[in-house]
């Protein structure tokens, strides 16, 4: 018993004489000049191109904006924060996730009233389930029911099922002869910022698949980096510093290279989810991303 008491003692003594841990290292310091150039005055001529945008083509009055990415990594909250920039309120249609599970399980469009006359915006923004570490037949599944939906073939409101793929004998979900109006006209993946350097390898490769099959259809594919207040204290202060934010920069670079995403197709972004009012920096990033993603969809349409 002496024995025991000496080494729980001893070990006891040995831990109090630890050093402590050293605190983690302060963000390196903003850079003098910004990494990528914005225009942030530029909140109305980007309100006025989104109001003013038409699809092309005869027949196509709907421009279809297919969202996916990991659990948690703000499809809804970027859906919301579209909808409060475009409605000049704080929404919350879209339920957003703040836990490790997929809050989507539906195939959910949301489209957007423009102005006090009932007429809707000429696009649409679909949510997905979330992505997560999934197994081998699961991951088959999430691509087939991707490619679905890519091509048109998911009616709103089905409810996914990690176990099976929609079938196509199922008559009030699957879209047997989808319209232009139907199909995908950009892909969108979404991910947050903090977890580039620590995806899953699996999650890594399912993306890239499924980048692969838009490509094959000839779907453009773009990424939204979310969370950008998280990577650095100064743009949690104010949103226009992620321009000059080198960790920010190498995570665009990093996401670039392990997805094949150009840097350029590449949007950093704060959502709304704090805050109670609307705040304009907030709204001038939102609708400069919302445009360019109809610009690069457009462009794919018209050529």
């Amino acid at each position: 018993m002496a024995n025991l008491f000496r080494n729980i003692w001893s070990i006891f003594s040995r831990t109090r004489s630890l050093p402590p841990n050293p605190p983690n290292p302060p963000p390196p310091p903003l850079l003098d000049e910004p990494w990528l150039k914005l225009n942030w005055g530029d909140r109305e001529n980007d309100l006025q191109f989104i109001n003013n945008y038409k699809p092309k083509g005869e027949g196509h009055h709907q421009f279809r904006i297919l969202l996916h990415g990991p659990v948690g990594a703000g499809k809804s909250s970027f859906i919301n924060s579209v909808i409060s920039a475009l409605e000049a309120k704080i929404s919350h249609r879209a339920f957003a996730n703040t836990g490790q599970s997929s809050f989507t399980n539906e195939y959910k469009m949301y489209s957007i009233k423009k102005g006090n006359q009932g007429e809707m915006y000429p696009f649409v923004l679909n949510d997905m389930m979330g992505l997560k570490n999934l197994g081998r037949k699961y991951r088959r599944v999430y691509e087939k029911d991707m490619k679905m939906a890519m091509k048109g073939h998911i009616q709103d409101g089905y409810t996914f099922n990690p176990e099976s793929a929609l079938s196509k004998n199922n008559p009030l979900h699957y879209n047997k002869n989808p319209t232009i109006n139907d199909k995908v006209h950009i892909l969108v993946s979404v991910i947050d910022a903090d977890s580039v350097n620590r995806l899953d390898k699996s999650v890594v490769e399912i993306i890239q698949d499924i980048r692969d099959e838009a490509t094959e259809l000839g779907i453009p594919h773009v990424a939204i980096l979310t969370k950008i207040d998280e990577v650095h204290p100064e743009i949690n202060k104010d949103v226009k510093n992620f321009c000059r934010s080198q960790e920010l920069q190498k995570k665009v670079k990093d996401l670039s290279n392990l997805v094949g995403i150009p840097q350029n197709c590449i949007f950093p972004l704060k959502n709304y989810h704090s805050e109670m009012m609307l705040n304009d920096d907030m709204d001038a990033l939102i609708l400069k991303i919302l445009r360019r993603i109809i610009e690069i969809g457009d462009e794919k349409l018209s050529s």
